[in-house]
C-alpha cells in the first residue's frame, strides 16, 4: 500500500514512516507540510494519506477537502496531539475516515488504516465523546480569514491573500468575532483554535 504522511515535525515523520515500513511492509512517501503534501497529491496517485491537522500553509483537513472536492481514490486518516472537538466534525464532513490522536500505539494505527482501507470509519471514542459539544458557527471564508488575522495579516493582507475586497474581509473578521463573542480578532482566532474551529 502506498502511503503519503503529512507531518511537519521531522523527527515525528521520520519515526511514524520507520514504523509503518516495519510493522506493516508500507510504502511511506513523507511530506515536510500541508503544501508539500498538496503538491504530491497533484503528482501522484496514493492508497491513504495520513496527516497531522495543524500545519503551516496547509491543514489536514484541507488536504482532505481537496482530496473530497477532486474525488481522488484516496482514503484519510488524520492524526493529531489535539483533541479538539471541531476538529472531528469538520474532519467527517470532508470525508475523512480516521481520527486519532498521536499517542495511541503503531498497532491502533496500522489496524485503524486497515479498517479504513476496507472502507469503515475509526474515530478515537475520545475524540468522539468530546465532539458531541459544540457546534462550529463559522463559514469556510470566515475561518481563513481568523487564520489569516492570527498570523498578524492587516485586513487589507487577508484580502489580498483570500482575492476579495478590503470591505468583505473585515466583514468576515466581525461576522466571526460576533459570532464568538469575542472581544477582537485576536480573540476570536484563540477561541476558534482552542474549539478546533480553525
Amino acid at each position: 500500500m502506498n502511503i503519503l504522511l503529512a507531518e511537519d515535525q521531522a523527527m515525528v515523520r521520520t519515526a511514524l514512516a520507520s514504523l509503518l515500513r516495519l510493522e506493516a511492509n508500507y510504502q511511506v512517501t513523507e511530506a515536510a507540510d500541508g503544501k508539500a503534501a498538496l503538491t504530491l497529491l497533484k503528482q501522484q496517485a496514493f492508497d491513504l494519506l495520513l496527516s497531522d491537522i495543524e500545519m503551516p500553509s496547509c491543514t489536514g483537513i484541507e488536504l482532505a477537502q481537496y482530496i473530497q472536492q477532486h474525488k481522488l481514490p484516496t482514503k484519510v486518516v488524520i492524526i493529531t496531539t489535539f483533541g479538539r472537538a471541531g476538529y472531528v466534525k469538520r474532519a467527517m464532513d470532508a470525508g475523512v475516515g480516521g481520527f486519532l490522536l498521536k499517542d495511541a500505539p503503531v498497532e491502533q494505527l496500522v489496524q485503524a488504516i486497515q479498517q479504513v482501507m476496507a472502507g469503515k470509519r475509526v474515530v478515537d471514542s475520545e475524540l468522539l465523546l468530546n465532539s458531541l459539544g459544540d457546534q462550529d458557527p463559522l463559514s469556510d471564508k470566515e475561518r481563513q480569514a481568523l487564520r489569516l488575522a492570527a498570523d498578524g495579516q492587516s485586513t487589507s493582507e487577508i484580502a489580498a491573500a483570500l482575492y476579495i475586497a478590503e470591505g468583505t474581509a473585515r466583514n468576515y473578521l466581525s461576522d466571526a468575532i460576533s459570532k464568538l463573542n469575542a472581544a477582537n480578532r485576536i480573540d476570536a482566532a484563540r477561541i476558534a483554535r482552542q474549539k478546533g474551529w480553525l
